[in-house]
């Protein structure tokens, strides 16, 4: 077994800044892990793109960035990509690779109607691997499913500093309130990295309604996975790196640098 160096980073891959919602609980376990964030905003939403354009394009961007940056893993924090893509990538990538999942089993755990709300993409509801998820871990409770797109664009404005409509978060829950069974749901799982990021704004809209997501279940995987490993003492400033503009990025600057995100670059 190969010895990993103590500089090498932890490096997430999401399709804009949501994964900074998983990066915090990684960051709260794991201090002193050197972070190497990558969004890919050239290719923002991936919601709306097809399961054929995120199956080629993900890996493709990780290989790159694993070259570049040589990560001792690989954190896909973005759910769409990976209910997509995950399996294309572990083939493609020599590093483990974690992946990020709509939080179903937690979301089974607690609920005490047995009815579960899903927000995500449109590209993640739709995915059979969610009707794996549900007949895995809660066969005998309905789930809602709802596509809430402009939530993405709630939780990248809210980053920026910019005011969203609460009418924003209003729909989002009514889209799976006024479903058939809508009335009896208590848990939502939030199905998309960007949403935490609006958790607050989403439970003032439904405050009868608990949330989740898989923050926690990523945190332990690469607790696991790096359990052996060692880290810097003092680690360097993380890096942010784009494979949009860097000139785009200024509005979110001020949410990057509080992350410890200072050095900024594109790919």
């Amino acid at each position: 077994m190969s010895i990993v160096p103590s500089s090498a980073p932890l490096l997430f891959f999401d399709s804009g800044i949501g994964g900074l919602s998983v990066l915090k609980a990684v960051q709260d376990a794991l201090p002193n892990a050197p972070i190497v964030f990558a969004a890919d905003y050239a290719g923002l939403p991936y919601g709306i793109k097809t399961e054929a354009e995120i199956s080629a394009r993900v890996p493709a961007l990780l290989g790159r960035l694993v070259e570049r940056y040589q990560p001792r893993l690989v954190a896909i924090a973005c759910n769409t990509a990976c209910t997509i893509a995950l399996t294309h990538v572990r083939a493609a990538l020599d590093v483990p690779v974690v992946g990020t999942v709509p939080a179903i089993k937690p979301a089974a755990e607690a609920t005490q109607s047995g009815v579960i709300g899903l927000l995500g993409t449109a590209a993640t509801v739709r995915q059979t691997y969610v009707d794996k998820l549900h007949k895995d871990h809660a066969p005998n409770m309905t789930l809602l499913r709802h596509a809430a797109p402009e939530l993405v664009s709630a939780a990248e404005a809210k980053m920026r500093g910019e005011p969203v409509d609460p009418a924003v978060y209003v729909r989002a829950m009514a889209g799976l309130m006024d479903q058939p069974d809508g009335a009896r749901l208590d848990i939502v799982v939030l199905g998309c990295t960007h949403f935490p990021l609006v958790e607050d704004e989403l439970r003032a809209a439904a405050p009868h309604v608990e949330f989740v997501d898989g923050a926690a279940g990523i945190v332990g995987r690469i607790r696991h996975l790096t359990k052996d490993q060692t880290w810097p003492v003092d680690p360097e400033e993380g890096t942010f790196v784009t494979t949009g503009p860097v000139a785009r990025l200024n509005t979110l600057l001020p949410a990057l640098f509080s992350f410890g995100l200072t050095r900024i670059t594109s790919l």
